[in-house]
């Protein structure tokens, strides 16, 4: 079986292969060794009886060694590369050791009451709370969300955005009728008297324009009389027009009862009524919306609103000392403080993060769990069986090397007893 080269394997899996010929070279050894000490124990049992035992001893050890040897070796590959039956177990059942590791996990770990048991005993709130409450990690969290939310902006295709806002705008304020509503609320705004700050405010607005702008009623009548009328009387005629605007404005302003603010309060309320109930009033309101909304320049406007926007968004997520990065970094420590120190609020996070993770668990075990067998289906048979050797195989030498051991045992307490009751 090829191997993967040395440099490129992780730092960790090269220290396993050296522990792993390490261990190697040792169960050899001790095979090694047996061999030699059977052959001076056979070469000279005949001259010291002695030696009988230890050729037994050495004798059982080479056979336990090899029988050690021969059951690891399966595991991974066929011994000496002969193709023997139940042999490279681990590269033949590849996939049906991925499937039963799968199912274990799924069955033993990825249990709804398992989960439940295990969250219950941990104050994931409070030990969150600990951990935001430090003013770097609440930086660092803000940091990596703005990092995450920049990576979005930037993803979003602006046409695809302005699609969808052209879509919503239409599902919510186009398509639905704005006479009712807005005739309802107009009602609701007549009956409460809360537009008359709106008049009094027009009124001021008007007043102080017409303060300044006494040149703009010149020739504004006189303009339209004949022309046989003297320049006189024009002057007269567009200062009597300027006069009675004014005096009628600070009328209205002085008069809360004034014949105008009743003229308005009614023409609200008829107009309140229409939005309602006249099909004629509610159909040039849904004109007007539609010609407005569908206005190249509005979408221009909506266009260039994204723009600004998404620009703006990006600069303050990418700049540490933005208020919008400052603000995210308070608002989570002092989320961490109040994690820390309100017992019900940790509550209610420990049951939200609880029932969140069996709900998931529960729903979704079997797809997690086949994360391992397709996973494991994936992996090259060789790469797999390297991996687990790498894993468990430092481990296993030392099966051989205790199959050394007692066999050397087992073989000299089987020789021993043979000797005395059979001699």
């Amino acid at each position: 079986m090829a191997r993967t080269p040395t440099h490129l394997l992780s730092p960790a899996d090269q220290e396993r292969r050296r522990g792993l010929r390490l261990m190697k070279g040792v169960a050899l050894g001790a095979l090694v060794f047996m061999a030699i000490v059977f052959v001076i124990g056979f070469a000279l049992q005949q001259q010291i009886p002695a030696f009988a035992y230890v050729r037994a001893a050495a004798e059982g050890g080479m056979v336990g060694a090899l029988a050690d040897w021969f059951a690891v070796t399966a595991l991974f590959r066929h011994p000496l590369g002969i193709p023997i039956p139940h042999t490279a177990i681990i590269p033949r059942r590849k996939d049906e050791i991925g499937q039963n590791l799968g199912e274990f996990v799924e069955t033993e770990f990825l249990r709804g009451d398992v989960v439940r048991t295990k969250l219950e005993r941990t104050p994931i709130a409070s030990r969150l709370g600990e951990w935001l409450a430090v003013p770097a990690h609440a930086e660092r969290v803000a940091a990596e969300g703005s990092l995450m939310a920049a990576s979005v902006l930037t993803a979003l295709s602006d046409d695809d955005v302005q699609g969808v806002i052209e879509d919503l705008a239409r599902e919510h304020l186009i398509s639905p009728e704005w006479g009712p509503p807005v005739g309802e609320w107009l009602e609701r705004l007549v009956e409460s008297g809360a537009h008359h700050g709106a008049v009094d405010l027009a009124a001021d607005t008007i007043g102080q324009w017409l303060a300044a702008n006494r040149g703009s009623f010149a020739g504004l009548v006189s303009r339209r009389l004949p022309g046989w009328v003297p320049s006189i009387a024009h002057r007269l005629v567009d200062d009597t027009v300027y006069n009675e605007a004014v005096k009628f404005v600070a009328a209205v302003q002085a008069d809360p009862e004034h014949p105008a603010r009743h003229a308005i309060d009614q023409y609200l309320a008829r107009l309140a009524v229409n939005l309602q109930h006249d099909p004629a009033t509610i159909g040039r309101l849904e004109d007007a919306k539609t010609s407005v909304f569908d206005s190249p320049r509005v979408r221009e406007l909506a266009a260039s609103a994204w723009n600004t926007a998404k620009a703006g968004l990006l600069r303050s997520l990418a700049d540490q000392e933005s208020p919008l990065r400052r603000r995210a970094a308070s608002a989570l420590a002092e989320i961490g403080q109040r994690l820390q120190t309100e017992q019900a609020l940790q509550r209610r996070v420990d049951t939200w993060v609880t029932d969140a993770a069996v709900f998931l668990v529960d729903r979704y075990r079997h797809d997690i769990a086949s994360i391992i067998t397709d996973t494991v289906e994936n992996w090259d048979a060789e790469e797999t069986t390297e991996k687990i050797e790498l894993m468990v195989g430092r481990d296993l030498q030392y099966i051989r090397l205790n199959g050394t051991i007692v066999g050397a045992l087992a073989g000299l307490v089987i020789y021993t007893i043979a000797h005395a009751f059979l001699g």
